[in-house]
């Protein structure tokens, strides 16, 4: 199999699950409890928690651990838009969000919440006049993500977080694709909260977290026990905190090597693709984007029936978002940035990962050249 769907999830790095394996069976105690089997959990979970804010230049009392980003989008946007509703029931989002954002404020507004989606250039890029015009007296919250999932772009991070402090409101960022992937300073992009999921930089599934700067108001999104200072109830997933942990550890680590052989071997890949196959192009910024990030737009083509004929000689990509690939419906996200429906409808997203190989993007090229010309023949 080649794996270039690094978006969609990656495995678990061996060194991880070598990682979390002890907390599994000998250290196995509830983290909640006084004995020591149970205390060497609840130090694994503190020592995870200062692991995970030191790569954020972030305090370990402003990490909260959650089952992943969908959780901690919901927490993020329900939680202190109900917590801030005195002051205003007003949020801003940009219009290509992951669904984790678009469905929960389309529940917002359910709820009485207003909500202005800002719009993005061709690149992807929001446009930072129109996001500080949308401002309003009982605006609470911006939420942009750092780096789109479908097409990759990086936003101006710095930028929109001085929109937020010169307007003074809070400023939640998506990261669940940048997280691990690139640099990331809360303090100096003024990020007020800031979601992330393991299973995107090499650790386990169903474990995420959630930044909140401290002073930041919010309310609890599951009651029960005293838990994460009491803001999220249930027995902490210690296998999966050491390993989310360990995870960003080696991210960060191998960030620079990493991300420029990914640039490399991504930019290779799609000047090759455009040379052989006529209209090829990539779609979005090929500079304020993830270093593994490539998505292609093939003419003439559905890119579903690619997809498939790619995954029977063992090659995996995806047609957008793996959260809506078995839905029918346009990408929101190509759409945002310009694309008709039938042109969003022939593009492939392409991710690589830190172990992806030359031999296997070549491998890759010769059969995405051959069936796509395939299916543009009929």
């Amino acid at each position: 199999m080649i794996y270039l769907d690094h978006a969609a999830t990656t495995m678990i790095e061996p060194q991880v699950l070598t990682a979390m394996k002890p907390y599994m069976r000998e250290r196995f105690g509830n983290a909640s409890t006084y004995y020591e089997v149970g205390a060497e959990s609840r130090k694994a979970v503190e020592y995870a928690r200062k692991e995970i804010a030191d790569s954020l230049d972030a305090d370990p009392e402003e990490i909260f651990f959650t089952s992943g980003g969908t959780e901690s989008d919901n927490w993020a946007l329900k939680g202190t838009m109900e917590a801030y509703k005195n002051k205003g029931r007003h949020l801003i989002v940009s219009s290509f969000e992951h669904h984790a954002i678009g469905n929960t404020c389309e529940y917002l507004k359910k709820q009485g919440y207003q909500v202005t989606y800002v719009s993005v250039d061709r690149q992807g890029k929001i446009r930072l006049d129109e996001l500080e015009r949308a401002i309003r007296p009982d605006t609470v919250m911006i939420s942009i993500m750092c780096a789109n999932n479908e097409i990759g772009t990086i936003q101006d991070m710095r930028e929109i977080g001085c929109i937020a402090k010169r307007n003074h409101v809070l400023f939640h960022t998506d990261a669940v694709q940048a997280y691990g992937q690139i640099p990331i300073d809360v303090k100096n992009w003024n990020i007020s909260l800031l979601s992330a999921s393991s299973h995107k930089f090499y650790g386990p599934k169903g474990c995420g977290f959630l930044y909140i700067k401290k002073g930041v108001r919010t309310m609890s999104m599951i009651q029960g026990g005293s838990q994460e200072r009491g803001f999220r109830a249930g027995t902490e997933n210690v296998p999966g905190i050491v390993g989310m942990a360990y995870a960003a550890k080696l991210s960060y680590e191998c960030m620079d090597e990493v991300g420029k052989r990914e640039r490399m071997l991504r930019d290779w890949l799609a000047r090759r693709l455009c040379e052989e196959l006529p209209g090829a192009r990539a779609i979005g910024s090929m500079t304020d984007r993830l270093p593994g990030n490539l998505n292609m737009y093939f003419p003439g083509i559905e890119a579903t029936n690619l997809v498939l004929l790619l995954d029977e000689v063992g090659i995996c990509v995806s047609a957008g978002s793996a959260c809506t690939s078995r839905d029918t419906t346009v990408s929101h996200v190509l759409r945002a940035i310009g694309l008709t429906d039938r042109q969003a409808s022939s593009c492939i997203r392409i991710t690589l990962g830190r172990h992806t190989t030359f031999q296997e993007l070549n491998i890759a090229l010769q059969e995405i050249i051959r069936l796509v010309k395939m299916l543009q023949k009929g």
